[in-house]
């Protein structure tokens, strides 16, 4: 019965989302007509996300797939205390929420005339935000959104959702020192 009640509340949630996706014309327009929706999602998916998409890994942030397609995809994260991404872009739009524990995100700014290089990359440290329980972030590519996303060492692990505008097989990975950029694939952790 849980797992029913699981598959129902997110596969409205993608269902609800595919249509509002497929009704706009740019990444921001999506994202525009689909926070609400991961919003209206938050409060009641905790309860109903299964132990499948609560598994961590000590070693890494866990990926752990809920829905795959060639243009949608959701993902629960599971961020144990010190836990850390790359940082990375995701060359498509995206929407995230924040189920349990707080998310921190410091983005990085590249210029303009860098945009599609793999070497010679220099960025500047943007903001940084602290995303709370039911907090929603979202993002749009061109310019790339080039981010680090985490938890700290001394906080509360993190469960989060994150849905995106493509099948995220792939994404790149930047290293700040040599000024480089690389592109990797990921493997998907499905449920």
């Amino acid at each position: 019965m849980a797992a029913d009640m699981t598959r129902n509340c997110l596969q409205t949630f993608v269902d609800e989302c595919r249509a509002a996706a497929g009704d706009q014309r740019t990444p921001a327009d999506c994202v525009r007509a689909i926070v609400p929706l991961m919003q209206r999602l938050l409060p009641r998916v905790g309860s109903v996300l299964g132990t499948t998409h609560r598994r961590s890994d000590a070693t890494h942030y866990a990926r752990n797939a809920v829905l795959i397609e060639p243009t949608l995809s959701l993902y629960a994260l599971v961020w144990l205390p010190g836990q850390w991404t790359p940082v990375h872009d995701h060359g498509s739009w995206g929407v995230v929420g924040i189920v349990e524990g707080v998310l921190f995100e410091r983005a990085y700014l590249r210029p303009d005339a860098l945009a599609g290089r793999d070497e010679g990359i220099t960025m500047s440290e943007g903001g940084s935000v602290a995303l709370s329980p039911g907090s929603v972030s979202s993002f749009v590519p061109n310019p790339d959104h080039i981010h680090v996303t985490g938890v700290p060492v001394d906080a509360a692990p993190a469960l989060t959702l994150h849905l995106y505008g493509r099948n995220m097989e792939s994404f790149h990975i930047y290293d700040l020192p040599a000024g480089t950029r690389k592109h990797v694939m990921v493997a998907h952790n499905e449920s």
